[in-house]
């Protein structure tokens, strides 16, 4: 979006979070672009804006189209906070070069038992990878808490349901639906503007006829499916 350029963040915090398309992966299907597919998002904790999401599978390429887009918004330095998948490192260094400062937040398990996908979480180290990040502002809290958000609001998101989508550009159109409706339209509690407000990139709380206009203007609304 036009608005979200020129972004003072000094702080950015970045996560992906897991849905499919038609069917998960594995599935026997003829259905074309079926199977996982993965939004990575990030957020200001300062004015709770999201800048930009990118929808794609979970591999370094798609890491690297992400923070592209993410570097072109911002208007100077910014810290960046992950969490331990190794393609961020690699990704962030090749976008930002040294221009940034970079800490992952390096999650700890113990082994595997049966059938279990991973062990039990143990705890957490911080890792300064590039530059001088603020150890204190190493964090994923905040866009772990916006993809709960995502997964309470967005029905496609949720693991066991019958809404899930059935094309990749609904499903797209609907994630641009709930990220300018968190932007624009909603007063967050803390903060008591919307984030774009509190960011200094709109004067006023969006109303839901100017998010659909800016919508219709987007094409967003023309492939959306009734969830």
């Amino acid at each position: 979006m036009l608005a979200l350029q020129e972004l003072n963040c000094k702080f950015i915090e970045v996560d992906e979070i897991w849905s499919f398309v038609y069917a998960r992966k594995g599935t026997e299907t003829e259905q074309e672009c079926a199977g996982d597919l993965w939004t990575f998002s990030c957020i200001c904790p300062d004015t709770k804006l999201v800048p930009c999401w990118y929808i794609g599978e979970r591999t370094k390429q798609s890491a690297i189209e992400f923070l592209t887009d993410l570097k072109s918004r911002l208007s100077g330095r910014v810290q960046i906070s992950t969490d331990g998948f190794p393609a961020y490192k690699d990704a962030v260094e090749q976008v930002f070069g040294k221009d940034v400062d970079l800490g992952r937040l390096m999650k700890q398990y113990s082994e595997k038992k049966g059938n279990q996908v991973r062990g039990k979480y143990q705890g957490a180290h911080k890792d300064k990878s590039i530059g001088c990040p603020d150890e204190a502002r190493i964090t994923t809290a905040h866009i772990e808490r916006q993809n709960l958000n995502m997964r309470n609001s967005i029905s496609r998101f949720r693991r066991k349901t019958s809404a899930f989508s059935k094309k990749a550009e609904s499903h797209c159109d609907a994630v641009a639906l709930h990220f300018m409706y968190h932007n624009f339209c909603r007063i967050h509690t803390s903060l008591r503007v919307t984030p774009a407000m509190e960011a200094g990139i709109e004067d006023h709380v969006w109303s839901i006829e100017e998010m659909l206009e800016m919508c219709d203007e987007m094409n967003i609304l023309e492939e959306m499916e009734e969830l």
